[in-house]
């Protein structure tokens, strides 16, 4: 994807760091965070959906602690987390209000983005939020993380958020113009590096870590999330946050800060995911009905076209969709178990809730989660 085409984008992962949400330490910069969340109302007038991950909650309550440096003790950043926490999600609450927007807090850690289950119960909550109209504001959630599992930066946090929603666009603002060939304070020659590809070994050469002493990334983390979004094909954009309207300029295209170049396309890279990198848990039987309607129309595959189920898996699974031949046409991602799945043979999503007592999916599985073959 091109910069000219950013202006397509259907969905983007927005990441403020520390420093520029907090003025270098000095508590909330209320008048620049109502400013980012002006951009961000302006691109969903564009008809973009915005997701937020936002940095700041221990560096405001490092401010509001008196604190001047960064605790290394576990116990303390998440104190600091907890207390930051309340001032960071009502001035953006207030700020999006202003846009006559709903803004929601998602607080994840490491584990809610490797297991299974709660990975796919975090995606449909986005998602959910997503459809609604409303912007999710996502935070690690450092007050309950322990070493184990805290992500580490919330740079890695917004490159697993786009490819948790399958986002074309993640964009990092950092307090630096983008990612340079050198440390332009100790090197005058230093270059921007306008568009490279996210592969490129350059990018271990120059990436460098954070000296702002607030947050936790630094342009080394930046890069390795880069590489992360663009698994699921995302294209990254490193660029500094303090520049006016910086958000409305480079979805138009303009050529500011590093722009990351995935080495492959988003359709290509969950297709690829999809087919040959999880392994098969299940497989269900389609009435030609069903068939017909997967391979022509592209929809998803409901429970009234399925004849029959086999194996055993949980939701989330991977399961292969044959035809009456026993011909494989499709896998995807199933909504249901294996018993579940088998009390649902041939029913229509309304009938769900009477059959399990609850429906947490109308389909069995979504065309989003599903490929043919």
């Amino acid at each position: 994807m091109s910069r000219s085409n950013f202006i397509n984008t259907r969905r983007v992962v927005v990441k403020i760091g520390s420093s520029l949400l907090t003025a270098g330490g000095q508590g909330l910069n209320k008048p620049a965070i109502a400013a980012w969340v002006a951009q961000m109302a302006a691109l969903r007038q564009q008809g973009m959906e915005v997701i937020l991950v936002s940095s700041g909650s221990v560096a405001e309550g490092m401010a509001r602690l008196g604190w001047k440096s960064r605790p290394k003790a576990l116990h303390e950043l998440q104190a600091a987390a907890s207390i930051g926490q309340m001032g960071l999600v009502r001035v953006f609450e207030k700020s999006f209000q202003a846009h006559g927007l709903l803004a929601a807090q998602v607080l994840l850690t490491h584990d809610d983005l490797s297991d299974r289950q709660r990975y796919l119960n975090a995606r449909s909550t986005l998602l959910t939020l997503l459809k609604l109209g409303v912007v999710p504001v996502i935070n690690e959630n450092d007050a309950v993380a322990t070493e184990e599992i805290r992500l580490g930066d919330n740079d890695t946090l917004a490159a697993l958020v786009a490819n948790l929603v399958e986002a074309e666009l993640l964009i990092l603002l950092t307090d630096q113009a983008g990612l340079f060939t050198g440390d332009p304070s100790l090197n005058p020659d230093a270059t921007l590096l306008s568009e490279v590809s996210v592969n490129d070994h350059l990018l271990d050469q120059v990436a460098g870590d954070s000296r702002s002493g607030l947050g936790r990334g630094g342009m080394y983390t930046k890069v390795r999330a880069a590489r992360l979004a663009a698994r699921s094909g995302a294209a990254t954009v490193i660029a500094a946050g303090a520049v006016d309207n910086i958000l409305g300029l480079l979805v138009a295209g303009a050529s500011l800060g590093t722009y990351l170049l995935p080495d492959i396309d988003p359709l290509v890279a969950r297709k690829r995911w999809l087919a040959g990198q999880l392994q098969l848990k299940g497989r269900l039987v389609l009435d030609a009905g069903a068939v017909g309607v997967l391979k022509r129309a592209g929809k998803s595959l409901l429970a009234v076209g399925v004849k029959s189920v086999d194996g055993i898996f949980d939701r989330g699974e991977l399961v292969s969709c044959l035809d009456e031949c026993g011909v494989e046409i499709a896998r995807g991602l199933i909504n249901y178990n294996n018993k579940e799945t088998q009390l649902l043979l041939g029913k229509s999503s309304a009938e769900f809730e009477g059959v399990l007592g609850y429906a947490d999916d109308d389909e069995l599985i979504h065309r989003d989660n599903m490929v043919l073959i």
